[in-house]
């Protein structure tokens, strides 16, 4: 927790002053058990009904005290927590955003949530009661020892035993359960990726009958979920019976001894009810740290969760700062031996890869699944980072460019169609706010989206659910071919981005691309050999490697593996590619 306490900047002056407030809370607990002493022996025994509506009158005042107190020590307790719950999200959202695809395959999208919801609740929580509780419970604790101490040092050596029996029971509780909400944490993690999965894919499981077998996996998860959180609580359950018990031990032993003390008339009665009142305070202050320790442990072990991802160096760092010049002379896009390893050590998914291509110019890439071709897409705009070899846009490496500004020349069309919940215009300004209406109506009359677009009744402000669910595939890949061309980028990647339209639609697409004005240069990744004949130059991989690199007529002839792709596709491709 103490690499966090950070985020609490902007919020010092009421983390200070909140447990400040609750320890002048506990200084007026500490007195009202001398107040009541002295209405017993002074007020009660005297008959002196005068002083006890005088003390009575006291007491009621440092209540009301202790009211006030509290109450503004919760308020500032709520408001430093919250405070610190918002940096902490927003500052571990901002480093996960930055983190490279490689980082955050590592979590896992579930395991990234979890700590983005889950892991800081907790670590929120610990901190308000850390503010609340932290100085008050020791204070009453050791408080309350020293004015049993000033009462009678002998009946105080029952407190003192008490209280290391208590801290014994604490440590052995807190040792016990630390290790479980870590565990439980994790465990979340995969509840949180099996119910994002059967969501997302709810079509795919109902599509083949597999409910059952999905049902049964959740089912095991959340069981063992359930279990670790029945033994930790089973186990941190236990603070409170046995805390009690050792207490109420300790007023009986307190009652007894005190009464044989009072008897000898080395106590007054009101001593021993002061002494029994402190007994009672320490009673509820152990009570409230041993919950306090649950609530830090599961703090901790949340907090040891996030610090993992800010510990989480990005491995692609951006370390230029001004966009650089084009090379006079330079191609829009050249690959110079380049190589990738999604792994240290791991086989490379790309190998000895060299190519180039010029603005209006389209580059087809066509393999086998898993032959490399989307992460031929994803080293560009440097998802990923090559290992070996170069990446050159306009001539200057890839690696020289900020971030925003390499990006900004790259239309990036994913294999999965990704639209955000709200407005199609806002979609389609998502590459480029400046956009006017006619040049986002040009995007879409250029990805074929116009017509249907222009159906809906509202056009432009028309609503997009999350994830685009109100539009079919086939729309979906449209849109967001229009999204990336809304930004009149200089590269544009089309990475499988028409699987779902026929070959009439696609064939108008790709003819649009070509004129536009801004003449793009475009590579179209397919494993359709039908829509890459057209290409000025086909790159065929193979196992990462470059099995062939030519036009479609000169692959026929040269390349056994593009051959072959062609032959095995269907009638209406090889009809295709023969003419």
């Amino acid at each position: 927790m103490k690499k966090l306490l950070r985020f609490l900047r902007g919020y010092r002056a009421v983390t200070v002053l909140g447990p400040f407030f609750k320890l002048l809370e506990a200084v007026g607990e500490l007195i009202i058990p001398l107040v009541v002493a002295a209405i017993i022996d002074k007020g009660i025994t005297a008959g002196d009904t005068a002083y006890v509506w005088k003390m009575g009158g006291v007491m009621l005042a440092l209540g009301a005290a202790g009211l006030a107190f509290a109450v503004t020590a919760q308020y500032m307790a709520a408001k430093a927590s919250q405070g610190f719950g918002t940096n902490l999200r927003g500052a571990l959202y901002r480093h996960i955003n930055r983190l490279s695809l490689s980082d955050t395959d590592r979590f896992g999208a579930a395991g990234l949530l979890t700590r983005i919801n889950s892991d800081t609740i907790q670590a929120q929580v610990g901190v308000a009661m850390f503010i609340r509780l932290v100085l008050r419970s020791p204070f009453l604790v050791v408080g309350a020892l020293v004015m049993a101490i000033s009462i009678s040092p002998k009946i105080s050596i029952i407190f003192l035993i008490m209280a290391v029996i208590v801290s014994v029971i604490l440590y052995i509780v807190m040792s016990r359960t630390s290790p479980y909400y870590r565990k439980i944490q994790n465990n979340l993690d995969e509840v949180s990726l099996l119910t994002r999965e059967t969501l997302s894919g709810a079509r795919v499981v109902r599509a083949f009958s597999n409910r059952e077998n999905e049902e049964r996996d959740f089912y095991e998860s959340a069981d063992s979920l359930k279990r670790k959180n029945v033994k930790a609580t089973a186990l941190a359950a236990l603070l409170n019976p046995l805390t009690y018990a050792v207490i109420n031990f300790a007023i009986i032993a307190v009652l007894y001894f005190g009464g044989k003390t009072v008897n000898a008339g080395g106590l007054s009665q009101g001593d021993v009810i002061a002494l029994v009142n402190y007994l009672s305070q320490i009673l509820l202050a152990l009570v409230v740290t041993a919950n306090l320790a649950v609530t830090f442990t599961k703090a901790s072990a949340s907090a040891g969760r996030i610090n993992e991802v800010f510990e989480t160096k990005p491995s692609i760092e951006e370390t230029a700062t001004e966009c650089p010049a084009p090379i006079e002379g330079s191609v829009a896009l050249e690959f110079k031996n380049v190589s990738f390893a999604y792994y240290a050590g791991g086989r490379e998914a790309l190998k000895n890869i060299d190519f180039t291509l010029n603005s209006g110019e389209t580059l087809g890439v066509i393999g086998s699944t898993g032959s490399g071709k989307s992460t031929v897409a994803n080293l560009i705009p440097r998802f990923y980072e090559a290992t070996e070899g170069e990446i050159l846009v306009n001539g200057v490496n890839v690696k020289n460019y900020p971030f925003a500004d390499l990006r900004r020349k790259i239309g990036l069309v994913p294999q999965k169609a990704v639209l955000f919940s709200g407005t199609l215009r806002e979609n389609l300004l998502f590459g480029n706010p400046n956009a006017t209406d006619e040049e986002l109506y040009a995007a879409l009359e250029a990805a074929q989206s116009l017509d249907f677009v222009q159906k809906l009744p509202d056009g432009l402000n028309s609503k997009v659910s999350r994830g685009g669910r109100n539009f079919s595939g086939g729309q979906r890949q449209r849109l967001t071919v229009a999204r990336a061309l809304a930004a009149k980028p200089e590269i544009l990647i089309l990475d499988d981005s028409s699987s779902a339209l026929d070959y009439a639609t696609e064939s108008k697409m790709r003819h649009a691309i070509e004129a536009l004005p801004f003449s793009p240069a475009v590579i179209l990744i397919s494993q359709r050999a039908f829509s890459l004949m057209h290409a000025n130059k086909i790159l065929v991989l193979e196992d990462g490697g470059a099995a062939g690199y030519g036009s479609h007529e000169e692959l026929l002839e040269s390349c056994e593996v593009y051959k072959e792709i062609c032959d095995s596709q269907t009638k209406t491709e090889k009809g295709g590619a023969n003419r």
